[in-house]
């Protein structure tokens, strides 16, 4: 995997597994039905300085118990980071529909303040879509901010998927222009990513000198900005989960008006 810093700040050096595989163990219970996982401490606090704030700390009470509980954390997305955290590997999506519970698992590592596990992941659903030639949807989009903050590096990567994505296309699908309408810091964000390619202003058609074709003309020949919002100039372009609908997501992934 790739070693680039996680925007919590550069990753530590890795110790061998066999060094943190002590006998000390640790009891970390998740979800509502407080499922029960035995970890090794050393190994996880390695991992996690939230982890370490909590079970080296003098002042907490979990420090001497060696217990604690996430309630809110999803069961299925602790089982993977367990599984990561023993491995240091994850499983390479075969479907789309695979991304989901790999950024459940990156919502988690962020809380969790494990920098390795987030670049891991990204660097994971970035080959994912660059293999495949396909772009995040919406749906994807917007998952992950209303899950991540500002110059979140998940963020930052989907927004510029979809920067090159709606960039080379001759068309807005429909269900992106009510979004774009809807979330101006999705929008900014999108210009702002679109700054970062650093284009020679040669390259950038404009506005203001007659002698050439300023982009007036749209998709086959349909004049103004109001033909290219949801025509379908995308055939040679293709994004994922194509069937979303205008909607906002939760923190369950799921769209509503």
């Amino acid at each position: 995997m790739s070693s680039e810093p996680s925007q919590n700040g550069d990753e530590k050096p890795q110790k061998p597994l066999y060094e943190l595989l002590t006998h000390a163990l640790v009891d970390i219970y998740v979800g509502e039905e407080n499922s029960h996982y035995p970890l090794h401490e050393k190994l996880l606090c390695h991992h996690s300085p939230f982890f370490a704030s909590i079970f080296y700390s003098k002042s907490n009470s979990s420090s001497r118990t060696k217990e604690f509980g996430l309630p809110e954390v999803e069961d299925a997305a602790f089982a993977l980071f367990v599984g990561w955290l023993y491995s240091r590997a994850l499983r390479y999506p075969e479907e789309e529909g695979d991304i989901g519970p790999l950024l459940d698992l990156y919502f988690l590592a962020v809380k969790l303040q494990i920098a390795a596990l987030e670049t891991d992941i990204v660097d994971t659903v970035r080959a994912y879509y660059h293999s495949n030639e396909t772009y995040p949807g919406l749906r994807r989009v917007q998952y992950v901010y209303a899950n991540t903050d500002e110059d979140n590096v998940m963020r930052e990567m989907m927004v510029g998927s979809v920067a090159r994505y709606l960039t080379l296309s001759d068309s807005i699908p429909e269900h992106w222009a009510n979004a774009l309408k809807k979330n101006g810091q999705l929008s900014v964000d999108i210009i702002r990513s679109i700054q970062e390619w650093h284009l020679e202003a040669r390259n950038v058609p404009d506005a203001r000198d007659a002698s050439v074709d300023r982009g007036r003309n749209g998709f086959k020949g349909a004049v103004g900005f109001s033909n290219i919002e949801g025509s379908s100039g995308m055939e040679d372009v293709k994004e994922e989960s194509e069937e979303e609908e205008e909607g906002h997501v939760n923190g369950n992934g799921v769209a509503s008006e």
